[in-house]
């Protein structure tokens, strides 16, 4: 629903709250890990022709070259901002969350889509979403996000050159 209000659908108390309308053209979004979409969102994704990278693309391209396309044509006036629904992750490493899909990345593939965002050096903002510590077990998945989140931020392994 945000993307849809940024790209000018919705009611216009939404819809004009910058005073543009739409906010945000639909070619600047990038949607990683989709698995779960409703007949009205597809319909929504293919009309606004979103640059869509669902779990089928990552299954057959790699998560590498899913973020390479994803990220292709940044530049020094990009400015990225990551919205992370932590229900993107795969259940059984993420429990903590409201709606539960299986099927989603694995920490492995989650981590390479964060450190390749941080190598891109253009990431201005991030919001965080869909983490109920409610529902967490052993606060698996509230580390789990950290860590992504400290991925996404730099943090790395090695030294990359």
């Amino acid at each position: 629903m945000p993307v849809a209000v940024l790209c000018g659908l919705g009611p216009a108390e939404l819809t004009h709250i910058g005073g543009t309308c739409p906010a945000v053209q639909p070619e600047v979004f990038r949607q990683i890990g989709i698995r779960s979409v409703d007949a009205g969102e597809k319909q929504l994704l293919n009309d606004l022709q979103l640059a869509v990278f669902d779990m089928r693309h990552i299954d057959e391209m790699g998560m590498r070259s899913t973020m390479q396309s994803a990220l292709a044509g940044l530049d020094v006036e990009t400015h990225l901002h990551v919205s992370f629904d932590v229900d993107f992750l795969d259940p059984s490493v993420a429990p903590g969350v409201a709606t539960t899909i299986r099927g989603g990345p694995t920490y492995r593939e989650a981590q390479l889509c964060m450190e390749m965002i941080a190598d891109t050096g253009r990431l201005a903002s991030l919001d965080v979403m869909e983490l109920n510590p409610t529902l967490d077990v052993r606060n698996q998945t509230a580390e789990i996000a950290v860590d992504l989140m400290a991925s996404l931020f730099g943090k790395t392994t090695l030294i990359r050159r």
